[in-house]
C-alpha cells in the first residue's frame, strides 16, 4: 500500500464538554498521566470546547443565566499537550461574548493549530466541516448544537449583505399531546386571555404565517409552546427542517473529503420515561427523540461515529449499522468554577452588588455548594471512550470512567483523572444501564467498560 490511511486502521477518543479555566501541565498523579497517555496514543482525540476562548478585551457580555465560560487562550497549548487535537465550538457558551467573542475564539484556536468546527463568521463557515490530518487518515468533523438562543445562530451570507458571526444551529420544535379535555381548556385560555386575537393581529401585521401559524382544530400554539390534541399525553420532539438538510449536505461533503468522519451534537433536551419520573437532572436517562433520529440520519449519510455532549453526565451507546453513537460522552474538564471574571448581569441575579467578587456569585449560585453541580456526584462521575477501527470497521469500544473530584475544594475540582474502582464502577454500571434499550452490551474489565464488534 503506498498509503499507511489505506489500511483503514484509525483510533478515535472521543472526549466531552470541556471547560478549561486552569493549567494542566503542571500535574503529576499516575491517574492523570495514565489518561493524558492514552489520548495521545489515539489518531484523534475530540473534546467538546465549551466556552470561548478570549481575553478579558475581546467581545462583549452576551445575555445567559449560566455561566460565562472564558478559556485563556494560553491555556490551549496545555489542552494540546494533553493530546486533544479536535474540537467542537458549537454550544450554549459559544455566544457568551457575543459575536466578538465567537470570532476571537475562532482565531485563538487557528493560532494555536487545533482543528474545530460549529462556529464562522457566518452561517455556510458555521456549517462547514473541520478538518485533520492525521498519519492514518484525514478526519473530518461537523459540529451542530440544539441548546441556543436565536441570536446565537450564524447567519447566511447574502449578495449585498455579509452574514452574522455564530454557531451551527440544529434547532428544534416540541409538541406536546394531550387529550380533549385538555385541550378544549387550552383553546379556552387562548380566547379567554386574547392571546388567540393578539395572534390574529401579529399575523397581519409583520409576522408571517410560519412564524404565528394559525390555530386549527387539532392544534394550537400557546404561550410558545405547540399542542396536539390526541388520545394520551406524549411529548414530541422534531428538527427543524432546514437546519436537518443543512447539516446533512455538509455531512456529504465532509464524508467525500475526508477518511474518516465525526458528527458532534451539544443538546440539553431529554425524552423518555424519565422526563415524567425524574426530580432531578441527574436522574434524567434518555436524550429527546429527535437527537435519535439526527443520529441514525448522520450515520446513514457516512458517518463513522456520532458523539454527543451537554446533559454533564454520560448516557447510553448505541451500535447503528456497526458505527457507535454515544448520546452523551459527559463532562470531560469542568472547571467553571474557576473562571476569572463576571459580567454585571450575573452578579444581579443575586442582588450582589459591584464589590462582589467571583466566589460571591458561585456561592450565591449555590446556596455555598447545596444545590446545582456542586451538590450532585452525577457531574463528576464521568467517562471518555476510545474506538478502534480495523480495515475501516469498528471491532472495539473501550470506556474509561474518569472522577473529576466531587467533594474536593473549588480550586482542586474539575480536572480528570482515571477513576478510582468505586468510581469507575458506578460509571460503567450506569453506561452499561443506560445502553441496554438499544442493545448494547458493555463487559466491566478492570474498571473499563469494553464493546466487542
Amino acid at each position: 500500500m503506498a498509503y499507511d490511511a489505506e489500511r483503514g486502521n484509525f483510533t478515535l477518543a472521543l472526549a466531552g464538554d470541556t471547560m478549561l479555566t486552569r493549567k494542566l501541565i503542571p500535574f503529576k498523579e499516575e491517574t492523570f498521566l495514565r489518561l493524558r497517555e492514552i489520548l495521545r496514543s489515539a489518531d484523534a482525540a475530540f473534546a467538546n470546547l465549551e466556552g470561548t476562548v478570549h481575553t478579558w478585551d475581546e467581545g462583549t457580555p452576551g445575555i445567559t443565566q449560566g455561566t460565562f465560560m472564558t478559556t485563556d487562550p494560553k491555556l490551549l497549548e496545555d489542552l494540546k499537550w494533553l493530546g486533544i487535537n479536535l474540537v467542537s465550538c458549537a454550544n450554549n457558551h459559544a455566544f457568551d461574548y457575543g459575536e466578538g467573542g465567537v470570532l476571537a475564539n475562532i482565531r485563538h484556536l487557528d493560532a494555536a493549530a487545533i482543528a474545530h468546527a460549529g462556529t464562522g463568521k457566518n452561517l455556510a463557515e458555521a456549517r462547514a466541516p473541520g478538518y485533520l490530518d492525521t498519519p492514518n487518515g484525514r478526519v473530518g468533523l461537523i459540529a451542530t448544537t440544539a441548546a441556543f438562543r436565536p441570536w446565537n445562530q450564524a447567519g447566511e451570507q447574502r449578495p449585498d449583505l455579509r452574514g452574522r458571526p455564530g454557531i451551527n444551529p440544529l434547532g428544534f420544535q416540541t409538541t406536546y399531546h394531550v387529550d380533549a379535555a385538555v385541550f378544549e381548556q387550552l383553546q379556552r385560555v387562548s380566547r379567554e386571555l386574547g392571546f388567540e386575537k393578539s395572534n390574529e393581529r401579529a399575523r397581519k401585521h409583520f409576522y408571517s404565517d410560519k412564524e404565528i401559524p394559525g390555530a386549527t382544530a387539532a392544534e394550537l400554539s400557546l404561550l410558545g409552546n405547540r399542542y396536539m390534541l390526541g388520545e394520551r399525553f406524549a411529548i414530541e420532539t422534531q428538527a427543524n427542517e432546514r437546519d436537518l438538510l443543512d447539516n446533512l449536505r455538509w455531512i456529504r461533503e465532509a464524508r467525500r473529503q475526508a477518511d474518516w468522519l465525526v458528527v458532534s451534537v451539544h443538546c440539553h433536551e431529554f425524552g423518555g420515561k424519565s422526563l415524567l419520573t425524574a426530580s432531578s437532572r441527574a436522574e434524567l436517562e434518555e436524550t429527546a427523540d429527535f437527537v435519535t433520529q439526527f443520529a441514525h440520519h448522520v450515520i446513514d449519510e457516512g458517518a463513522d461515529a456520532f458523539v454527543g455532549h451537554g446533559s454533564h453526565f454520560p448516557m447510553g451507546i448505541e451500535i447503528y449499522k456497526g458505527k457507535p453513537i454515544f448520546y452523551s460522552v459527559g463532562n470531560f474538564i469542568f472547571q467553571n468554577e474557576t473562571v476569572g471574571f463576571f459580567p454585571a448581569d450575573a452578579y444581579e441575579r443575586f442582588d450582589l452588588d459591584l464589590k462582589a467578587t467571583p466566589s460571591d456569585f458561585l456561592d450565591a449560585r449555590t446556596g455555598g455548594g447545596k444545590k446545582g453541580h456542586p451538590s450532585e456526584p452525577a457531574y463528576w462521575e464521568n467517562m471518555f471512550t476510545v474506538c478502534k477501527f480495523e480495515a475501516r470497521a469498528l471491532k472495539e469500544i473501550k470506556i474509561y470512567p474518569i472522577d473529576q473530584g466531587f467533594g474536593r475544594p473549588r480550586p482542586q475540582r474539575g480536572r480528570p483523572v482515571l477513576a478510582d474502582s468505586e468510581v469507575a464502577n458506578r460509571v460503567v454500571e450506569r453506561v452499561t444501564r443506560l445502553s441496554r434499550r438499544y442493545g448494547t452490551k458493555i463487559s466491566n474489565r478492570d474498571r473499563v467498560g469494553v464493546i466487542e464488534l
